[in-house]
């Protein structure tokens, strides 16, 4: 039988980049999907030890680097995110019921940023497969985000109870939650980020967070005013909400329709999860995600006061190589500093600003 590790797995990437490339990305991705599921069976069991985990609301990431939603729409290759050094993973963007997403094309690259633009819509199967999804999957003691969002043609109201049916439901299997308010791509669901509008969606949530607790997140747009990002943390903390993820793509009109990620999102990203650790001052976990793509980012982040980040465009590009590479900093550095843990390198970090990581 074969045997694959994350750094074969890391070297397919590397020898197939070129010619998918040069392939429909949106096909490309579902290919990549359907044959993860195949390549799982060949990789080993993952193992980590209290020494890298990283506290994150009320459970542990495995280390601090997550995948973000997006890639994992339907929940269908868990198993091998899980057996990848990713600390975490999230699926989604999962809807109440199934949705085809917009028309083609809707899902571009722009390789010269590594940088991606889509329009996809939050295209899925539905909340009723994802969820049998998921309870098949084994996870291997990795913590599973679900990110959920409103269907295309729901009103305000309705999408406050469908907000409610997918938190009931996925609260007994996920170990934590993210409510989507922020993807370009659906109409009015930014708006969901209004004060008062996003007041009465988290009180609408209050009866089912009390019948089943979950770590909970709020993912935000990159393009908000410092006003609403001030009020949308100002509700958080008042809603006793876990934390905010930093950030959904960014709308850049001279690339086209639909969000931007990778490269050319990351300035505006970082820009904003600064911010968003200045407001909350400790009150809110901040997840930072968008143009993450080495180890660089993870530790200005840890330095300004973070902890985890997610990636999404920089797997793409980079495949399973930048987990290794990451992972690999980490370990040089606690060796460097005489650090037991990957929770003192980030206390480290955040204490000595300047310190040297090359």
């Amino acid at each position: 039988m074969l045997c694959f590790t994350e750094n074969t797995v890391a070297s397919l990437h590397r020898i197939f980049y070129p010619f998918f490339m040069t392939l429909n990305p949106e096909w490309t991705h579902d290919f990549s999907m359907d044959s993860f599921s195949q390549i799982e069976k060949h990789l080993p069991i993952p193992t980590f030890s209290n020494e890298e985990k990283v506290k994150v609301g009320n459970g542990y990431w495995a280390s601090p680097i997550g995948l973000a939603a997006g890639l994992d729409k339907n929940a269908t290759a868990i198993d091998f995110f899980s057996k990848l050094s990713f600390g975490a993973v999230e699926v989604g963007t999962v809807t109440l019921r199934p949705q085809s997403g917009n028309t083609y094309p809707r899902l571009m690259r722009i390789i010269s940023k590594r940088s991606l633009r889509n329009r996809m819509g939050f295209n899925n199967q539905g909340s009723h497969l994802i969820f049998k999804n998921i309870i098949k999957a084994n996870r291997y003691h990795k913590l599973l985000g679900v990110n959920i969002g409103k269907n295309k043609d729901s009103t305000e109201e309705e999408a406050f109870v469908e907000y409610q049916m997918l938190y009931q439901k996925f609260a007994t299997i996920a170990d934590y939650l993210v409510i989507n308010i922020s993807s370009p791509n659906t109409p009015g669901l930014r708006l969901l980020q209004s004060k008062k509008t996003l007041q009465n969606l988290l009180m609408s949530l209050d009866e089912v967070r009390i019948k089943t607790p979950k770590d909970l997140f709020i993912k935000i747009s990159p393009d908000l005013s410092s006003k609403d990002l001030e009020e949308i943390i100002e509700v958080a903390i008042e809603k006793k909400i876990t934390g905010i993820i930093a950030t959904n793509t960014t709308i850049m009109p001279e690339y086209g329709t639909g969000g931007i990620s990778g490269g050319l999102l990351k300035a505006l990203a970082k820009s904003i999860q600064k911010r968003c650790l200045e407001i909350a001052h400790g009150h809110l976990e901040v997840i930072g995600v968008g143009g993450v793509d080495s180890f660089d980012d993870l530790w200005e982040f840890w330095s300004e006061g973070g902890r985890v980040m997610q990636i999404y465009s920089s797997f793409i590009y980079q495949g399973p190589k930048i987990l290794i590479n990451i992972n690999e900093q980490i370990k040089k550095l606690k060796i460097k500093y005489q650090l037991n843990n990957t929770e003192e390198l980030i206390s480290f970090a955040r204490s000595t600003p300047g310190a040297s990581f090359k």
